[in-house]
């Protein structure tokens, strides 16, 4: 059978990915047929799809090949935000007229607000004083409830603003209720300096374009910021120069914000090409009873199939504006992950976290980035580099320095068709499509969970087991059994091993030690990850999944509604 087999699956499918009456196999043969080059790669491609080996992010397997007016990319970011209202072509309202045209095509979108004045500076043409960037914020977050886009997608939006702008404290506290900015996910860039004065005990100054407006002391804001991530699991943390340092492209662009779940930090009209490898579909078992292993020849066989198809998907696309076509294709951008992690990991015999899990992962995503750099090294020999390759400063990146040997001189020789390939993404809904596997690289939510579908006749509750549970005969890890420290090391190998970046949820205890919380963050940032989230059950912002367990009953196909087809970042 090729498809999702549970109904919930295959109705979530057909209603976010599919046009009326397509089946399935219809919707992956469009997809397949409209990214080959020529047949050998068409048969490759449509077996990889059909049998959910990979996951196209959905916007490709709702764009690609559709008649509607939809762009196949899941995220973007904005152009540059300029500090005035309504002058100029970066203006705040051009670029919220910009995003209101992404959004309306289905992509979501981040946005760097630290470019806007502090609240009160002087606005000498009329004589007045700003408001700062937070009452902007609130016109994009207008935008993006008033937009509904192509597909039924709600508008997904990342709010960024630098530790050391003036009005850093006031960010902090925006979405501290249930009612502000809910168009938004929003993280605070620290820099190295920053956390070095927190380590330091000393004083950090906020300043805007060069002029110091006070300073604080380092512990206090950090201990501010930790606080609201404690309770409101807001704001998260981006790492900015960790990410711009590691940057295949350091070179030739400066990243200020990243997308709306933060797995693909991006220049401004950047944008990105999202997918996922299905890792349970490589497993194999060479004995009836015998453990799982990975089938690593299929694995290595589908990777140059699936980078060679999402490059098609660049130049096939339909992009909302001028400016993220010219982005896209000066650099050629993808993100290539894996999903189905926890499942498959722990069906060969490794727990979630344990020394045995991370050094798989490692392992498998090790392989991953060295197989799909040589792909796109094919690729250059065979069409071109991207635009803006440059031989002698891209190849003495650091992340371009961890690949082995072998591709690192191959790619000397010859250059390589994409400047990134790889990133972790949540994957929360094309891994329900392909029968509710675990999400990205989180571990399994819980063994039993409920899911709301709005469908023609009204909301219909659903009651969907967990992938390993139902197909592996496998009862993972669930996210309460795994310690912080095994979703850092999880995190760590992950970060570790992709260009772009990686959307994971540490999920922490109720009880947890306030001084072990906030040292996970500091932890995150000295192991080189370009960011950290976390959620931690009995603060004060509600989950998105529900545990059946634990649920209320069921009244009238109404209670538990879940939204789960939102890019907003989640416990998925």
């Amino acid at each position: 059978m090729t498809g999702p087999s549970l109904a919930f699956s295959d109705k979530l499918h057909a209603e976010k990915y599919r046009a009326k009456g397509e089946t399935f196999r219809e919707s992956q043969l469009r997809v397949a047929s409209a990214l080959a080059d020529n047949k050998e790669h068409f048969d490759a491609l449509r077996d990889i799809l059909l049998d959910q080996r990979f996951l196209p992010a959905g916007r490709i397997q709702a764009a690609i090949g559709s008649t509607k007016a939809i762009t196949p990319y899941n995220c973007y970011v904005s152009g540059t935000i300029s500090d005035s209202y309504i002058e100029g072509a970066g203006s705040i309202m051009a670029r919220a007229r910009e995003a209101a045209a992404t959004m309306r095509q289905g992509g979501g979108i981040g946005y760097d607000f630290s470019t806007l004045r502090p609240r009160g500076a002087l606005i000498k043409k009329l004589s007045s004083r700003s408001g700062g960037p937070l009452p902007f914020m609130e016109i994009f977050d207008a935008v993006c409830r008033a937009t509904s886009s192509s597909g039924h997608r709600r508008g997904a939006q990342m709010g960024v603003l630098r530790i050391d702008h003036p009005d850093i404290e006031e960010f902090i506290r925006a979405k501290q209720n249930t009612h502000s900015l809910t168009g938004f996910n929003i993280s605070v860039a620290v820099t190295d300096k920053f956390m070095e004065a927190v380590q330091a005990g000393a004083d950090f100054p906020l300043q805007f374009q060069g002029e110091i407006y006070r300073s604080v002391d380092a512990r206090t804001l950090w201990n501010t910021l930790m606080r609201s991530t404690y309770d409101w699991a807001e704001p998260g943390v981006l790492f900015i120069d960790t990410i711009n340092d590691r940057n295949n492209l350091y070179y030739c662009e400066s990243i200020t914000a990243t997308n709306p779940c933060g797995e693909q930090p991006l220049p401004p009209y950047g944008a990105c090409l999202l997918g996922s490898f299905n890792l349970v579909k490589y497993l194999s078992r060479p004995e009836r009873f015998g453990p799982y292993v990975i089938n690593w020849e299929q694995f290595y066989s589908d990777i140059p199939h699936v980078v060679r198809a999402m490059d098609n998907v660049i130049d096939k696309a339909k992009y909302p504006l001028h400016e993220q076509e010219e982005e896209a294709k000066m650099k050629r951008r993808m993100g290539l992950g894996l999903t189905g992690v926890a499942n498959a990991l722990e069906a060969m015999g490794a727990p979630y976290g344990s020394t045995y899990f991370i050094e798989l992962l490692r392992i498998i995503m090790g392989n991953m980035r060295d197989t799909a750099y040589r792909a796109s090294i094919d690729l250059a020999r065979e069409k071109g580099a991207f635009p803006l390759y440059r031989r002698d400063a891209y190849t003495s990146g650091r992340f371009v320095s961890t690949l082995s040997e072998g591709v690192q001189e191959y790619l000397y020789r010859h250059g390589i068709r994409n400047s990134h390939l790889l990133s972790i993404a949540p994957t929360g809904t094309i891994s329900l499509c392909a029968d509710n596997v675990s999400s990205g690289i989180e571990p399994v939510f819980a063994h039993n969970t409920r899911r709301t579908l709005i469908e023609f006749d009204g909301p219909v509750v659903y009651d969907l087991v967990d992938y390993g549970v139902a197909f592996l005969s496998t009862r993972g890890r669930t996210t309460e059994e795994v310690s912080v420290k095994q979703h850092l090391d999880v995190l760590t190998v992950a970060a570790t091993h992709v260009d772009s970046a990686v959307s994971k949820t540490c999920n922490v205890p109720t009880d947890i030690d306030w001084d072990q919380f906030k040292n996970l963050y500091m932890d995150a940032w000295e192991a080189g990850c370009k960011g950290c989230t976390t959620y931690r059950k009995g603060g004060k912002r509600e989950a998105v999944l529900v545990d059946v367990d634990s649920a209320p009953p069921a009244i009238d196909g109404t209670s538990c509604e879940v939204d789960p087809v939102t890019g907003i970042r989640s416990c998925e």
